[in-house]
């Protein structure tokens, strides 16, 4: 059945989730380039079916000059549906119970690139609900990684997905697709935003990884299948990839990295923006640096560290880092003040150990004597020296020689 002429059924609601409301989008999602704040703004306005009669009623007078609208004529969209169907794929829109709530965000930012605007409506394959996963977190990068930004990815992804959380990418090669597999590896869910039809792979190499997406997670776009990527549609489908995660978190990403525009539209979604230092050297964390200096991003070094910041207030709390514990940790003030004027390796009396620690000699014959029982001093024939137990922590400059 021709767009052109009678694309939605008579008769029925024109509300959102309804069968005109759903034919109506997927008409304008062929016609239409993901993100075009325009066509959303009227969507939102009117209704999708209100906005594709008129866009009908302009061709037909002969109005129209975009060249977007020869597509027209080509579109079925209840076939499309169909096709889909048999496939594995729905396509979810807003007012249906499956659609998330945190892509309605997206309709209020200011545009990006000309780009902005809530989805029309989303193609999904795979077997989980799609509104099922609020508690999700953006995890995107380079797709040129260093093996310490895989590394990162692996484990970082892994710890949020094993706590319950779905991570989000993209697909790409290098730090997205080691997103997907840190959340498979410990049996979490994943979410795979393409910039092209959930039925192809792209990159090429990444189908096997697609697939099982597909099987165990969730892959979604706003194109219908076999449509293809393009540059202008991977900079559309950045905006879904913030808009899904209560953060994002920028592993590596160059200066001009794709990864830093998922970075600028989760700030504009007032979205947590998260980054992971690299090697200074590296030219593959330079924009997260840059991020970082500017005051753009959070550090942050294990997933624990990133869910703590994205989840309710005194959930996910990380452990609090310490170095490790040491026998001398556990002496008191004075002990300790003692036992750093003992020597290394020349010993020394109890009156010079007495004057360098500014301690009284009695007390410090005591102190020397409980030291001495656990270890921490040894008395020689001329004097006093430090123990074993306190050799490992001693500080280089500590105790005197004469």
């Amino acid at each position: 059945m021709s767009a052109s002429r009678s694309v939605l059924p008579v008769g029925g609601g024109d509300g959102p989730g309804s069968d005109r409301d759903r034919l109506a989008r997927v008409v304008l999602g062929r016609v239409f380039e993901p993100g075009q704040l325009r066509v959303s703004a009227l969507v939102g306005e009117y209704g999708a079916p209100v906005v594709l009669e008129r866009i009908c009623e302009q061709r037909t007078g002969g109005h129209l000059t975009d060249d977007a609208f020869s597509r027209l004529d080509a579109v079925d969209p209840e076939r499309d549906l169909e096709r889909a169907a048999r496939r594995g794929i729905r396509f979810v829109v807003p007012g249906d119970e499956e659609w998330p709530a945190s892509l309605d965000d997206l309709a209020g930012v200011e545009p990006l690139q000309r780009c902005s605007g809530a989805p029309l409506g989303l193609w999904v394959r795979g077997p989980r609900r799609l509104a099922d996963h609020a508690r999700a977190l953006s995890l995107v990068g380079s797709r040129a990684a260093t093996t310490y930004g895989i590394d990162v990815t692996l484990r970082l992804s892994a710890e949020v997905a094993a706590r319950g959380w779905t991570v989000v990418s993209g697909l790409a090669d290098g730090i997205d697709q080691a997103a997907h597999r840190g959340a498979l590896s410990v049996g979490g869910c994943t979410i795979a935003v393409l910039a092209n039809g959930v039925d192809r792979a792209y990159p090429a190499g990444s189908a096997d990884l697609l697939d099982v997406i597909a099987q165990e997670g969730l892959v979604i776009s706003e194109l219908a299948p076999g449509c293809a990527p393009s540059r202008i549609r991977f900079l559309s489908r950045n905006r879904v990839i913030a808009a899904l995660g209560r953060g994002s978190v920028i592993v590596e990403a160059a200066l001009r990295s794709g990864a830093l525009n998922t970075a600028n539209w989760a700030g504009r979604l007032h979205r947590c923006v998260m980054g992971v230092p690299g090697p200074v050297t590296s030219g593959s964390s330079q924009g997260v640096h840059q991020l970082l200096r500017m005051g753009g991003a959070t550090v942050v070094t294990s997933g624990a560290e990133a869910l703590e910041l994205v989840g309710a207030s005194g959930e996910n709390l990380p452990p609090e880092t310490r170095g490790e514990s040491r026998p001398r940790d556990r002496l008191t003030r004075r002990q300790q003040q003692v036992l750093e004027a003992v020597p290394m390796v020349r010993p020394a009396t109890v009156e010079s150990i007495a004057r360098t620690a500014g301690i009284a000699v009695p007390e410090v014959t005591g102190v020397l004597d409980w030291l001495r029982r656990h270890g921490f001093v040894e008395r020689m024939p001329r004097g006093w020296r430090v123990g074993e137990a306190a050799q490992e922590t001693a500080a280089p400059t500590g105790g005197v020689a004469s």
